[in-house]
């Protein structure tokens, strides 16, 4: 079985996300998701919260997607190489939608290496959701815009209650 480590801060997970989770499926064995705090960002969302709403989206049939197979959450409690070994993954599986995500990439899957070992997969995002990050998302929710679209269901309810802001339809 083989085992790989698609890894994230998922603050929020978007469908850009799921994408790259789901097609990381179809190449693996065994796919764990890690929910990870990154100490350079400022989360909105906890690290509990975060990783609840990654296994709704995993495990969910929301947006007409089928639940994915072969496909885990857990949180990652330190270093990504630690909990690589942790799980037996031979690889991280990471998304890019361009080339500045290559550029901040690259370095982390080169120090990932040096330290374990470990090889990092680089899977091109479908270009429907070049454009989505979460920090963008999170950006657009602050200013009550619309995210439905770009994150999997129960995600926008989670970061208006983050927010302070009324549900929607309230």
């Amino acid at each position: 079985m083989t085992t790989v480590v698609c890894p994230g801060s998922f603050d929020p997970i978007t469908l850009g996300h799921l994408d790259v989770v789901r097609r990381a499926a179809t190449m693996f064995d065994d796919v764990v998701v890690g929910v990870a705090k990154n100490p350079g960002k400022s989360g909105l969302l906890d690290l509990e919260t975060r990783a609840e709403l990654v296994r709704a989206a995993v495990f969910s049939a929301a947006q007409n997607e089928p639940a994915m197979a072969g496909v885990r959450v857990a949180v990652v409690p330190g270093l990504l190489v630690d909990f690589c070994r942790e799980v037996g993954a031979v690889a991280v599986v990471k998304g890019l939608r361009g080339g500045a995500d290559f550029d901040a990439e690259q370095p982390m899957a080169l120090m990932n290496r040096h330290l374990s070992g470990v090889e990092t997969i680089f899977l091109p995002g479908d270009q429907r959701y070049a454009h989505v990050a979460s920090s963008l998302v999170k950006d657009i929710a602050r200013h009550g815009g619309p995210v439905e679209d770009l994150v999997p269901a129960g995600v926008t309810a989670a970061l208006k209650s983050a927010l302070g802001q009324p549900p929607t339809g309230s």
